[in-house]
């Protein structure tokens, strides 16, 4: 059997998907690229995704350049704002009025895009590898593309309405494949002897290059090393199921949408479980609007089920103590533990779940494969069973705030910008790869693919009548 959650709280039990082969169809499609030739610098028009720009720094990438992607993926409000005039038709017309002047630029001949990235973790120069291509779009029932972790509503909502105005996929999505066949070290080794069409250093000194692969040789590598593989997404989760949502609705309301119709298929950026720099950084979560009594409950409940050691700090050892806390932490990978922070203490403290709890409380409930995730404990039994979460402030992302960096989580519960910071360890590629597996879903970002793929690098149209024009010399 296979079980899927139906909300943060229960499971459903589901019969295999009835199929006759597991197929993911993976094409090379014609790509939108900025033009290089009206672009001098790729890094001005580039942004990270849309869900990781706060609100400062939205400004600062429209400011950066009039053609720069923000435009597209995350474009300003205004106070008169209608349903003809918005952020999502704006993109629209930028979007449009971009490949009119060249600025964007649709490529002659279909083509796969390896991208690679080159960054710095851990004091160790890393490089990862992801392959763009056109993926089809298949529900999750069928195991062909796979999910990890639940979704925001009024995010896919919000996707939705730009994808209908656009009819574009502006960013891709970022999966993962097993490379069972070694295609990772074969696309690679597919370009160390080419120049890259794009090459740039991004603000945060990661350094991009993008190659365009025609060889119908390698396409069909590409074809038959993932043709019987499930790919699981690492994230873009919303977009993925935006994707899905707009294939249907085209197919209620557009007479002319087939099986061949463009919106069929998604962006996706897919990288190999194989690859040595595929980094998972951890989702701290930062509660907002909790009563200074119900943070103080929770520190007396959490006695039942957790070992808490405090850490007392002062503002002369403050960050000698959230380093200290944060290597504690680490130590106990495995064994389910998590920092707290909150309002009113002057304490950081490690909490390690106490043995048992789980199975207790869960085992007739959650498959052991999500139980005795830290994300699971957190869920389930931090917000749930503790702190009283229903499944609408779970779904509120206006009252869960996230970041991937332990100390800004614990800064942030000393500056009042939350009342609670829970500070976890990584999920792993493995859970990632068994929770997707057996169709099982994680609570929400249970994990941060490091570094995100980049919005801007390459773009898709969706639109089978603007699609057809004619492609661009530029190049």
């Amino acid at each position: 059997m296979f079980y899927t959650q139906d909300s943060d709280f229960t499971r459903i039990r589901l019969n295999p998907p009835k199929r006759v082969i597991l197929m993911a169809e993976i094409l090379p499609f014609h790509g939108i690229v900025y033009n290089t030739k009206k672009i001098n610098n790729p890094a001005d028009v580039m942004a990270p995704p849309y869900d990781v720009i706060p609100p400062p720094d939205q400004q600062r990438y429209h400011d950066r350049h009039a053609c720069n992607v923000i435009r597209l993926i995350l474009g300003q409000p205004h106070e008169n704002d209608t349903a003809d005039d918005n952020p999502h038709t704006r993109a629209t017309s930028f979007f449009e009025q971009w490949l009119a002047e060249d600025t964007l630029v649709r490529e002659e001949r279909a083509a796969f895009y390896l991208k690679s990235i080159q960054f710095v973790h851990g004091n160790q120069q890393m490089i990862r590898y992801g392959l763009i291509a056109s993926v089809r779009l298949e529900p999750f029932s069928k195991g062909v593309v796979l999910p990890h972790e639940r979704t925001f509503s009024k995010v896919k909502s919000e996707r939705l309405k730009l994808i209908k105005a656009s009819r574009a996929n502006f960013c891709p999505i970022f999966g993962l494949y097993p490379d069972k066949n070694g295609l990772y070290s074969r696309l690679v080794a597919s370009t160390c002897d080419q120049v890259p069409m794009m090459e740039f250093a991004d603000e945060q000194n990661h350094h991009h290059r993008l190659w365009r692969i025609t060889d119908p040789t390698i396409h069909d590598t590409v074809y038959q090393a993932i043709k019987n593989e499930s790919l699981y997404i690492a994230d873009g989760h919303h977009r993925y199921e935006t994707a899905l949502n707009y294939r249907d609705w085209l197919s209620q309301t557009d007479p002319r949408f087939d099986d061949n119709h463009p919106a069929n298929f998604v962006m996706m950026y897919l990288a190999s479980m194989q690859d040595p720099g595929l980094i998972i950084l951890p989702a701290h979560r930062l509660l907002k609007a909790l009563p200074e009594t119900q943070v103080g409950e929770f520190f007396k409940a959490a006695r039942r089920f957790f070992d808490i050691t405090p850490y007392p700090y002062t503002q002369m050892n403050r960050d000698r103590v959230r380093s200290q806390i944060v290597s504690d932490l680490a130590a106990q990978t495995g064994r389910n533990a998590m920092v707290v922070g909150g309002k009113g203490h002057t304490n950081y403290y490690l909490l390690t779940l106490k043995a048992g709890v789980m199975d207790e409380l869960y085992g007739d409930t959650l498959d052991e494969t999500i139980r005795y995730l830290d994300v699971t404990v957190l869920t389930r039994l931090v917000l749930v069973e503790l702190l009283g979460f229903d499944q609408a402030r779970l779904d509120n992302a206006d009252l869960i705030g996230y970041t991937s960096q332990a100390c800004t989580a614990m800064q942030a519960v000393q500056t009042g910008e939350c009342d609670m910071a829970f500070v976890l360890n990584p999920t792993s590629i493995e859970q990632v790869r068994q929770v997707a597996h057996k169709r099982l879903i994680m609570p929400r970002k249970s994990t941060y693919f490091y570094p995100k793929v980049i919005s801007g690098i390459v773009l898709n149209d969706v639109d089978p009548q603007r699609s057809t024009a004619p492609p661009s010399n530029a190049f």
